[in-house]
């Protein structure tokens, strides 16, 4: 690991894995169909009231997972992304222990947070911006053990799922 200045401490010790790849669609069940295609296997999703879209995860054969962001409003942070940049890659997800803290840290070390949602108990999140991760949105997620929901792919497709984080 390379050197850092004494007052930047690195994320290292605050990330315990990396979750998964997240693409934005404009049709999740399209992506879905693509993504069984490719030996997929559902694992959950749900509509994120709060902001607007539709997600679902897979797990691919080998145990990578893929998760699929469509947008289910009008006003829906997806849309402009997939205005400017079309279908594809939106963010790389690792589960941290404290995402207050890492929010903290990339701070001190110059990085542009954005984003920043702490939930006690539930799903808790921030993004580094591209402009400071090399182009690519970097998410910073802690959730509680079982926190994803429990339906079919069908029951998500129809919008009959909902997180509340």
């Amino acid at each position: 690991m390379p050197d850092h200045p004494d007052n930047l401490e690195p994320l290292s010790d605050l990330i315990e894995y990396f979750d998964h790849v997240a693409i934005g669609v404009r049709d999740a069940a399209a992506a879905a169909e693509s993504l069984e295609l490719l030996g997929g296997t559902f694992l959950t999703g749900a509509d994120n009231q709060r902001r607007g879209f539709r997600w679902i995860q897979y797990r691919l054969p080998g145990g990578t997972k893929i998760e699929v962001l469509a947008p289910v409003t009008d006003d829906c942070f997806l849309w402009r992304f997939l205005r400017s940049r079309g279908e594809g890659m939106h963010h790389l997800t690792f589960k941290v222990s404290s995402v207050a803290e890492a929010a903290r840290r990339a701070e001190e070390a110059g990085m542009d947070v954005v984003g920043l949602h702490t939930n006690p108990g539930g799903w808790s999140e921030c993004f580094i911006h591209p402009s400071s991760a090399h182009g690519t949105l970097i998410q910073l997620a802690d959730w509680p053990e079982g926190h994803y929901p429990q339906a079919s792919l069908e029951q998500v497709l129809a919008g009959e799922v909902f997180d509340y984080d």
